[in-house]
Formats: C-alpha cells, structure tokens, sequence
C-alpha cells in the first residue's frame, strides 16, 4: 500500500512533463498585419465630412502652440503653415505614429499649457482621401526636414511601411513651425464652408491663436440679443457657457441648436428639447463648455449611455426650464411695449376727433393741438409702479392735483365716493390723457377669455388683452390700432350718459371716422 501510493506521485508527474513536452511542440505564433490601405479608409470613415480634415490641421497648430496659422486654398491645393514649435527628427516619428498615447499622457503643450484637441493621429491619413499627396515640412532649432506621404507610391509599397525623410538646411526667415500641404485634391472645397468649420471646431476665442484664410483673418461668431450666461458643477467638472436669445428679426432655421464644445471645440449641435418649442427654437443660440465629456471617435457625438453626458443632461435640462421662463418674460415686455405705444397713438387721435366734434364729447369742447392747452400729455406709468403687484388705479376727479382747493362760504357737500377700481397684474399697460379738466386713464390688461372685451369705471377705462377678439387684432400690425382706438371711442360715446345705443353707436363711428381722417382732409 504504501509503494502504491509513493508511486502515484511520480507516475502524475511524468504525465505532465509529457503534456507539457507536447504543448511546446505544438505552440505556433502568428503575425497581426495591418493592410496598409485600410489606414485610408479608417480615417476617411472617421470624419462625416472631408472639410472636416482642415479643421484637424488647424487644431495640431493650436497643440503646437502656434500663436499665426495661414491657410492657403486653390482648386489644385491647400496649405496649413503655422509658427508652433515645429518637430525634430524624434517629433516627426511620433506625428507619423498611428494612435499614439501621447496625447494621453501628455493633457497640455509645453509653452501655453493649452488643453491638446487632438487624440488619435489617423488625421494625416484621412488627408488622403481628398488628396493624392501630402507633404509635411518642418523646422525646429537647427533640424528642418521634409516628409512626403504620396497615396500611390503607399499603395505599391506592399509590405515596405516606410516614408520617403529629406533632410533640409534651416531656413532662418522662417523659424520654426510646420506646414502640411495636400497637393492634387480629389474633392472640392467651399471656402465659405471651411470658414463654418473653423469658426465651429477651433478655439479661435483664444486671445493668442490667430487663424487666416487667403490672407483674410477668421473670427468667431458674434451674436447680438438676450445673453444669459451660465454656470453649473457636476461630479464630472463644471459646465459653462451662455445662451443667447436672438430678436425675432434674427431668427433663423439655419445652425439651429447650442453648440456643446469640448476643449473649446464644437463636438455637435444639440436642441435640449428646443425642438418642441416651435418657431421659437430658432431664436435659441448659444455655447456650452464641458470638457469632461466623453467623444466618439469620430468627435461627432458623446458617449450617450455614459455617467458623464447623463449628469451633463440634467444641468442642460435644468438650464432650458430657465430660458423657458425668461423667453416668457421678454415675450411680456414686447407685448407691454407694443400697448403702450398703440395705446398712446389711439388716445391722441380719439382726443383729436373730439376736438372736432365737441358735441360727442362728454368733457366740454377741447381745443385742437397747438390752441390753448393742447392736447396735454399721455405716458406710461412708472416702472415702479408697473412692478407692484395688486397696484390700483386712483381715478381722475378733474382739476390738477397740485391746486389747493379755494375757501368757500358754501357748506362742504359730501364727496362722493370713488368708484371701485380693479386691482392690476404686473402686465398691466396704463396711459393718461388730459381732456380740459378731466383726465382719462386707460387700462391694458388681464381680465380672462370670458371677460368683457372692455368697460368703464368713473374715468378709468379698461381693455381686456385675454379678449379672443383682443388677441386676433393684436397679431395684425395695420388693424391692431384701429381695435384699441374703437375700443376708447365706444367708452367714451358711453360717458355721454345716453340710454339710446344707436345713438351711442353712431357717435363712435364718427369718433372712429375723424379719429383716422388724414391731416390734408380735415
């Protein structure tokens, strides 16, 4: 029993030692080869559009910490030279190295300390795509050198990975910096649509990275409206930027959306949900910074499903609830400003149509501009006034309020008590006209759909703006007027204390007719 089990060891060991003779034996390697031209189409395939590869030229420079970069463009070529710290001979053999981690461990240039935009050097490649050739020159200290990448001496190269290196004398004049040129374009260029590019994809607000196009500097985009900037932490790194909110007349279909920019480059247009918004969505521009969001890897998009664009998204969620609110508000005041100046307008023709007719008018016979008093003056009320909310109206009893009442023998009759006035909304438009002795207030406010569309109390006449009728003239710029004249006449006809509504109705037609009666007519 006991040699039976000292024996079992040794006879399991010899069995291994044969299995793993025989492993050894069998083990084989093979090489992982790339096919050299589908480096081509994997950086073709990385970029959505071929001006796309401008754009990538351009931000190298901004990694090299170029502070001029000159783009020159014809039919038959295009030129990228920059004055960034250039490459030696150990440089050029990283900027040909396909997916190298540099640009990972290595987060800032050297001079600037500048967030690097580039990530992974297939560029160059992709350049082939629309070229037939390109040619890297470079200079840096007393290293200059050229490096030409030609698309059908590659393709013929089978297995020989090799790039033709001419080393050159340095040029003095020029100093140190790099210029890429495609020769032999096999795709055109809109210049127009290059510009769009850069102005989108390069940090060009930078205040030392100027780029140019045929000699003509590119700026960024500048946009004039409603700004709100912006400011929010996430777990991830902050997110900033400012929205803008165009006037109406600057609205446009076109580049809809807010530009989400990763190391100051556009990544992509998003909407936030503007898209349910209507034609409103397209007075919404706008930028917002977040560099730790995570690219695909054609930088066309984010990761979606990642924890960082989620946390992204409740801050860009939470930041469209606030323009929400705010086009509300801007949408009020342009409502406010339109009242009060079609109401100013209305007030001084009704006060010119009783001046001739001084028989319609309920306030004794008023001189035309320009004899006597005037017409006097109608404002608005102050901002102050206009932001309390739950203010009053205190009706106008006649007589300047600044006059001291003169002492009488006669016995003080008992004042009659003022008629209840409405409490207004902050939306409230209020303007004041002197007929002789009497003043008169008009009332532009809310009093809800099934409101009247106006009515009168003691001088203070009211206007209904939730009125359907209301709200149909108010979007018709020729009839808008018209409706808030008619509405001050029909008031004012009504003061005349008459019983007889035909009588009533044809004195505010007359009031109407004269009120809009050209000046060469009366």
């Amino acid at each position: 029993m006991q040699a039976i089990e000292e024996s079992e060891p040794s006879g399991n060991l010899v069995l291994f030692e044969s299995c793993a003779h025989w492993s050894s034996r069998m083990l084989e390697y093979l090489t992982v080869t790339v096919d050299k031209s589908h480096l081509i189409t994997i950086g073709e395939r990385l970029y959505s559009e071929s001006i796309e590869l401008i754009r990538e030229l351009v931000n190298n420079t901004y990694d090299a910490d170029a502070t001029e970069v000159d783009i020159r463009m014809t039919n038959e070529f295009i030129e990228v030279e920059d004055n960034g710290t250039g490459m030696d001979r150990e440089g050029l053999k990283q900027y040909f190295n396909i997916g190298s981690p540099e640009k990972v461990t290595k987060t800032r240039s050297s001079i600037f300390h500048r967030d690097l935009i580039g990530q992974f050097g297939i560029g160059k490649f992709a350049s082939l795509a629309a070229c037939k050739r390109f040619e890297v020159y470079t200079q840096k200290g007393g290293f200059a050198a050229k490096v030409t990448f030609d698309k059908e001496e590659w393709e013929k190269g089978g297995g020989h990975w090799n790039l033709p290196l001419q080393v050159l004398t340095p040029d003095k004049d020029r100093g140190d910096g790099t210029t890429v040129t495609l020769l032999h374009l096999t795709r055109e260029f809109d210049p127009e649509e290059v510009i769009r590019k850069i102005v989108e994809g390069t940090p060009l607000k930078v205040s030392n990275f100027v780029v140019r196009l045929n000699g003509m500097r590119i700026t960024p985009r500048s946009l004039s409206g409603h700004r709100i900037p912006f400011l929010e932490g996430t777990d991830f790194g902050p997110v900033h930027g400012e929205i803008i909110i165009l006037p109406s007349s600057a609205a446009s279909p076109a580049e809809l959306g807010i530009e989400v920019k990763v190391k100051q480059v556009t990544v992509k247009r998003e909407l936030f949900g503007l898209e349910h918004w209507g034609k409103i969505a397209a007075r919404i521009r706008g930028e917002v910074y977040a560099d730790f969001l995570p690219v695909t890897t054609d930088r066309s998009g984010f990761i979606l499903d990642s924890p960082q664009y989620q946390a992204f998204r409740k801050v860009m969620e939470k930041l469209t609830r606030e323009v929400d609110d705010i086009l509300k508000r801007l949408a009020g005041r342009k409502e406010k400003r339109k009242a009060s100046k079609a109401l100013k307008e209305a007030l001084q023709r009704v006060h010119r149509a009783l001046a001739l007719n001084p028989d319609l008018s309920p306030f004794g016979a008023i001189p035309l501009a320009g004899e006597g008093e005037g017409m006097g003056g109608a404002g608005v009320v102050s901002k102050k006034s206009e932001k309390e909310e739950g203010r009053e109206i205190e009706p106008d009893r006649g007589g300047k309020e600044s006059e001291e009442p003169e002492p009488s023998s006669q016995p003080k009759k008992e004042r009659k008590k003022s008629p209840k006035v409405k409490r207004l909304t902050p939306n409230a438009v209020v303007q004041r006209m002197r007929f002789n002795e009497t003043g008169v207030s008009v009332c532009v406010d809310d009093f809800g759909e099934n409101g009247p569309e106006c009515f009168t109390e003691g001088t203070v006449i009211y206007v209904n703006q939730q009125h359907p009728l209301y709200q149909r003239e108010a979007t018709k710029p020729e009839t808008y007027l018209l409706n808030v004249t008619r509405l001050i006449a029909q008031e004012i006809s009504l003061m005349k204390s008459t019983k007889n509504p035909r009588l009533a109705f044809t004195r505010q037609s007359k009031l109407l007719r004269d009120a809009f009666i050209d000046n060469q007519n009366k």
